[in-house]
């Protein structure tokens, strides 16, 4: 009995918690202006905000942006001018157009879908897709909802399906990574292992990091802008071009079928600078 009872004090306790931070994302979520004046990404990617935030349009030069009904396409300006600039140069190069997805809200901070991060209007997530459509003109607002990002993986395999995969995907991460405000890029393990396995020159594959799913997007990731006094950067990455033993690690058992439960809060602790954003 006491058993029974401790479980479902503990079953309630959490329910309680996941409500109570519902109820701070709802909050979030129902902002749909962005505060005025300097641009300050404010946190962590995880728990974080963003003041004086920019609208990326929904249409430029290489990109179309997805999603429209979520509206999250507002970013610190660095991370607009470094998709539109990134779109210029796959444009350019006619390497196809990129097909844009989620940025964050209008002020950041945490999302009722749960996505940890992209609070702090550094981090946009970049379809895989290389559609012939989006290349030939606009989509329309239906198809921007309706189509799917196709995974890269063969299946419920570790490979490659190079059906969706082309050397235009590898050379839009290359350029992506080249660039010197992106901090880390998040792909599939199997995306990762299979630039490794490409011959020519690796140096650019540091800042490109395996993370679990990801195998129908790539996420950038930029650094704190220096006038950000109050972004907190990750850790710095690792030296050497992550083709090596700890690439392994995430074809093993251990990494696909992890048997401990997530340390993250399910609530993010945001810096109290947030409150005046989220109230004001």
């Amino acid at each position: 009995m006491l058993n029974t009872k401790f479980f479902i004090g503990c079953l309630l306790l959490l329910m309680i918690t996941e409500c109570q931070a519902g109820v701070v994302a709802r909050r979030w979520a129902k902002i749909t202006q962005p505060t005025q004046g300097v641009a300050q990404s404010i946190g962590t990617y995880n728990a974080g905000c963003l003041n004086g935030a920019a609208i990326l349009p929904t249409d430029g030069t290489g990109y179309q942006v997805m999603r429209l009904s979520r509206k999250r396409f507002y970013g610190h300006p660095d991370l607009t001018h470094f998709i539109e600039n990134l779109a210029q140069s796959v444009y350019t190069q006619q390497l196809g157009t990129l097909l844009v997805g989620d940025l964050g809200q209008p002020r950041g901070g945490p999302t009722v879908s749960g996505h940890r991060s992209h609070q702090t209007g550094l981090d946009v997530d970049m379809w895989f897709l290389l559609s012939p459509e989006a290349n030939a003109r606009p989509l329309t607002a239906t198809e921007r909802e309706k189509w799917s990002a196709p995974s890269v993986l063969l299946g419920h395999s570790d490979d490659i399906d190079l059906r969706h995969w082309s050397i235009a995907n590898e050379q839009i991460l290359e350029l992506a990574s080249r660039m010197p405000e992106v901090d880390r890029i998040f792909v599939n393990p199997s995306v990762k292992r299979h630039l490794c396995n490409q011959a020519g020159n690796h140096d650019w594959l540091r800042k490109i990091r395996p993370w679990w799913k990801h195998d129908d997007h790539f996420h950038v990731r930029l650094k704190c802008p220096p006038d950000s006094k109050e972004c907190q950067s990750q850790e710095p990455l690792p030296q050497g071009d992550g083709c090596d033993a700890k690439l392994a690690w995430w074809f093993s058992e251990e990494a696909k079928h992890p048997t401990s439960a997530p340390t993250e809060p399910v609530e993010p602790v945001l810096p109290l600078s947030c409150d005046a954003l989220l109230n004001g």
